[in-house]
């Protein structure tokens, strides 16, 4: 079950699934201002860097980090996921030098960290294996098998799927993901046919889809059991005063992030 939680300012969700120290940030509790306001962590948005940068120290510092002291993803919507360590510590405000969708990490003490504002963010935790991993999983990244790619290399760390829990955050819902033909088509695809319920066709010939149920089918088919997967009833479309979403505000606004750090 996911909760609203609350740290110096912060207001963030957990899920009672992950036992590591994580959050699904929301808009609130940071220091930008105007579209932006007030806890933006896209830092290519537009945004002033120095709010940015505040905005930052707050969520590493949630997580036990400074502000330095995050790996992070360089999203380009494709299934490239990196085993990340504490040389890939990611200098705030600096260039990614790699890029990757996802992230995971057997490295105590490194929080890992993707953005979204709509696409659908996934942590993965191993508790009794030490592994943690942060996954966007926008439609073609998942289409194109993200988590799959996400447990492979967790099992690299030594993770076993029965053992991943999986918390599925806030993200645009099945009742404002409107698409055309080709995404049920690569659901329908990704899933080996297994779409039952996932999708409402309407009138118009548009397809509303639920990408984070697709996603949580997927990790079942991959071994992880349905009782260790937890997922967020929250639309950031409808809750788009709590949550940035891209396609209510057009392309006008900040990001949210989802981060995880082993202990």
């Amino acid at each position: 079950m996911f909760s609203e939680k609350k740290h110096n300012g912060l207001i963030y969700m957990s899920s009672d699934i992950i036992g590591a120290r994580h959050a699904f940030t929301t808009r609130f509790g940071g220091v930008s201002t105007g579209i932006y306001s007030s806890l933006n962590l896209g830092s290519n948005r537009g945004d002033d860097p120095e709010a940015v940068r505040e905005n930052y120290r707050r969520v590493c510092g949630l997580m036990g980090a400074g502000i330095d002291g995050m790996a992070v993803t360089r999203q380009v919507h494709k299934a490239d996921v990196r085993i990340v360590t504490a040389a890939d510590r990611h200098v705030c405000m600096s260039d990614v030098p790699y890029e990757a969708d996802g992230i995971v990490t057997a490295e105590k003490g490194l929080p890992v960290m993707c953005m979204v504002a709509d696409c659908v963010p996934v942590l993965l935790w191993d508790g009794e294996n030490s592994v943690a991993g942060a996954i966007h999983c926008g439609w073609r990244s998942s289409v194109a098998d993200i988590l799959k790619n996400a447990l492979e290399a967790m099992e690299s760390l030594g993770a076993a799927p029965a053992s991943i829990r999986a918390a599925i955050g806030p993200s645009i819902g099945r009742c404002c993901f409107e698409t055309d033909d080709d995404v049920p088509q690569a659901v329908e695809k990704y899933l080996s046919g297994d779409i039952s319920g996932l999708f409402d066709r309407r009138a118009d010939g548009k397809t509303m889809v639920d990408l984070r149920a697709a996603n949580a089918r997927r990790l079942m088919q991959l071994g992880v059991p349905a009782e260790n997967i937890d997922i967020s009833h929250e639309c950031t479309f409808c809750s788009h005063d709590k949550y940035w979403s891209h396609r209510y505000t057009r392309g006008q606004r900040g990001s949210q992030a989802a981060v995880i750090v082993l202990d």
